[in-house]
């Protein structure tokens, strides 16, 4: 294994293993719109324009555009998020699983690239005992950074 293949499979390993740590006991609507507002609220200390938005199941529970963003920050949430309730895993993770393969999900996935983006920003929201019940998403920021805002608040959140 070189050293590329090695940084890879340490990045599967650590989002992974974020996902496996970051799990609620229950996630019901004030919960959306208290974590959301958490991220709005790091998200504006940074100056960052980026649109929040979260669901549970087929519902719209917080949505959230920062003044910078556009409706192609809707779309990206969206694409990202549909990742995530395909694969049950943050849409960066799938995109890294692909990439520690030597492929890219656009090419290898087989879904329609204009509804399915695994670039980081949309993580899953998950339920001790029951699973995935929703999704966290971000966009605006380069998605290694999208990413790692939803884990910086998903990480305060849950304390």
């Amino acid at each position: 294994m070189d050293a590329e293949e090695s940084r890879m499979d340490d990045e599967v390993s650590r989002l992974a293993a974020d996902e496996q740590r970051l799990i609620f006991d229950h996630f019901g609507n004030d919960d959306a719109w208290e974590l959301g507002s958490l991220l709005v609220s790091l998200a504006r200390e940074r100056g960052a324009a980026v649109t929040v938005g979260i669901r549970r199941g087929g519902q719209r529970l917080f949505h959230c555009a920062l003044p910078g963003t556009s409706a192609d920050n809707d779309a990206w949430i969206d694409r990202k998020s549909r990742v995530v309730e395909r694969y049950a895993e943050s849409s960066y993770l799938v995109g890294a699983r692909f990439r520690a393969k030597g492929r890219t999900f656009e090419d290898s996935s087989r879904l329609d690239p204009d509804r399915y983006a695994a670039h980081g920003g949309a993580f899953p929201v998950r339920v001790r005992g029951t699973g995935v019940v929703g999704v966290v998403a971000v966009s605006g920021l380069p998605q290694g950074d999208d990413h790692a805002l939803v884990v910086e608040g998903l990480e305060r959140f849950l304390g």
